[in-house]
């Protein structure tokens, strides 16, 4: 039995990710930080089956003894700062843990065992103000947010224990990918969950940054597939991981409300509010997965509408059920 450690299980890639290796006949240990408040909500069904671990990406021995007690054949390093404006309000703390954090990590694993899979999870966020059409593997970096600029130390260190320890360490560039369990503070459940709330009678307007900027949205649950594929390779490499398309935040809007039968969505959003705003805008990412389609066989098998569906018809079921 494979055995797999993954920071950041309670969040939504984790919990896709647990439930695929789970089905893969994994043992599958999770790292969560000890906090006074349990938030194990994506996790709990599914609780019973993985042991979960304390642990800290602020804390170099805490990770080192997580390694040691899981004995993991594969590292899946999932945790993170990863709300991009929260990195402005916390500058600091989001390169801690979205930078440093993979250092920590990295360091467990050579100390403990160096033979232990790598996996980094990077991000479109560092392409920034795209130098190329669509991004590639080869793509030059230009991050415009210091989550984006510590998530590109976190590429470029993984890429350094690969080089310099013959590590198998690899990374996702992962572009927009979204479920029914994202965060409520990210713009496509912000949406997903207003609409139902509308819909409803339970809200009366949403209130949006830039309708015009333009993501590679997917299906977390199509991209915990491809990270597992990319440790089953005789050789690590990094990889594109999106959908080639790009969609505009009014696209998702008009869509969103499509499918609760309002035509006339409009009315019911407040664009361009100033507190939605980026200091340094990202306008427009698209990337370009043939690499990964090529080596890893990995496509995306969920269409933009149909993501977008199944968020507003999963938001419904549960304001449907909320009895406040």
């Amino acid at each position: 039995m494979k055995r797999a450690l993954i920071t950041g299980i309670t969040g939504q890639d984790g919990s896709y990710l647990a439930e695929f290796l789970l089905k893969k006949g994994y043992k599958v240990y999770g790292l969560t930080r000890r906090t006074s408040t349990v938030n194990n909500e994506r996790i709990e069904h599914i609780e019973d089956k993985i042991e979960l671990l304390q642990g800290d990406l602020l804390d170099q021995s805490s990770l080192s003894n997580a390694v040691s007690e899981a004995e993991p054949d594969e590292v899946y390093n999932l945790a993170a700062q990863s709300f991009v404006k929260t990195s402005w309000n916390q500058p600091v703390l989001t390169g801690e843990f979205t930078a440093i954090g993979v250092t920590r990590m990295l360091e467990a694993i050579r100390i403990v065992n160096p033979k232990i899979k790598f996996y980094q999870a990077s991000s479109s966020e560092m392409f920034g103000k795209v130098k190329e059409t669509p991004q590639r593997e080869t793509t030059p970096f230009y991050p415009r947010s210091p989550y984006g600029v510590a998530k590109v130390y976190g590429h470029y260190i993984t890429v350094n224990y690969r080089e310099s320890y013959s590590m198998f360490a690899c990374s996702g560039i992962l572009f927009n990918h979204e479920s029914p369990r994202r965060g409520l503070e990210f713009v496509t459940r912000k949406i997903t969950n207003a609409v139902a709330r509308i819909s409803l009678g339970k809200q009366e307007k949403i209130e949006l940054g830039n309708l015009d900027s333009k993501r590679d949205w997917g299906f977390a649950g199509d991209y915990v597939e491809a990270m597992w594929l990319m440790l089953q390779q005789e050789k690590p490499a990094d990889y594109i991981i999106s959908t080639a398309e790009t969609h505009s935040v009014e696209e998702f809007v008009k869509l969103a409300f499509e499918v609760v039968g309002i035509s006339d969505w409009q009315k019911y959003v407040n664009s361009n509010n100033s507190q939605f705003l980026r200091p340094a805008e990202v306008d427009y990412l698209i990337g370009d997965h043939s690499f990964a389609t090529e080596k890893l066989g990995w496509i995306p098998k969920t269409s933009f509408k149909e993501l977008i569906d199944m968020m507003v018809k999963a938001d419904l079921d549960r304001e449907k059920g909320n009895k406040k």
